[in-house]
């Protein structure tokens, strides 16, 4: 039987909130400017995708999607 990788609401949750944390994490870092931007950009943008499809997912399951 195949293994599914969908990630629950909590689960989800929990990738946005580790995302951010990495995000701040970045820009202390020990680099230069530009390479501290770019993972933190990378990061806040993985955490913003994470967020539109939570909110997708919840409005689906509301009934938005009728």
């Amino acid at each position: 039987m195949a293994k599914s990788h969908a990630l629950t609401p909590s689960a989800t949750a929990d990738r946005i909130a580790a995302h951010r944390a990495m995000a701040l994490a970045a820009l202390r870092a020990d680099s230069s400017l530009s390479s501290r931007m770019s993972r933190y950009n990378h990061h806040m943008n993985c955490a913003r995708s994470l967020e539109l499809i939570l909110g997708l997912a919840r409005a689906l399951r509301a009934g938005g999607g009728q």
